[in-house]
């Protein structure tokens, strides 16, 4: 299961239409690509923005996932489920730049005592409010934030987000409760939360 897309159409004619086009791409119609990165770039620029929390980051993290896709095309053991594949990409590439930037640098405030000391805004604009939740967002493990956003942004079922990602049904549960006791915690002084 992909994560939900704009087209239209069935699963199985998507699935098939994947087959079909990386078949193409394999045979020599390299061009035949640019079907894939349309039918999935917005889908996975929506989930890497929300899992970066910068739409900068995430179009770099897209352009190095589908050049490793284009790379290793024929390592995607089932052509029908490219988006599955994809979306590991697509993941990892996430994952590994959250690791490098915050190697790197550290933008935020780390010690909860300081975030306790800073005092909390009385009033906010929509744009400071998406901030502060983006700022959540960031602080939550990563496998908490991917099944946070997978459940409540991308509004996938369980069955959908296990089979995406490999993990238990079970175990993303807990992730997706901790990420929501996490970010209670983390936007417990945000007005109009």
């Amino acid at each position: 299961m992909e994560l939900r897309q704009e087209a239209t159409g069935t699963e199985g004619e998507a699935q098939d239409a994947d087959a079909a086009t990386i078949a193409a791409v394999l045979g020599g119609d390299v061009e035949a690509f640019a079907d894939l990165v349309r039918r999935y770039r917005d889908t996975y620029a929506r989930f890497a923005t929300r899992m970066l929390g910068s739409r900068e980051d995430a179009e770099d993290v897209l352009q190095t996932a589908f050049v490793r896709a284009f790379r290793n095309l024929d390592r995607c053991q089932n052509p029908a489920r490219f988006g599955a594949w994809l979306y590991q990409i697509v993941v990892n590439e996430c994952l590994t730049l959250a690791t490098r930037r915050a190697k790197r640098e550290r933008r935020f405030l780390r010690d909860e005592d300081e975030l306790a000391r800073t005092p909390a805004r009385t009033t906010r604009t929509d744009v400071a409010l998406r901030e502060e939740i983006q700022h959540a967002l960031d602080r939550l493990d990563p496998e908490q934030r991917e099944a946070f956003i997978l459940k409540h942004v991308e509004d996938l079922s369980y069955d959908e987000m296990a089979e995406l990602t490999g993990a238990g049904v079970s175990a993303l549960k807990m992730r997706v409760k901790r990420a929501c006791d996490r970010l209670k915690v983390l936007l417990e002084g945000i007005d109009d939360v």
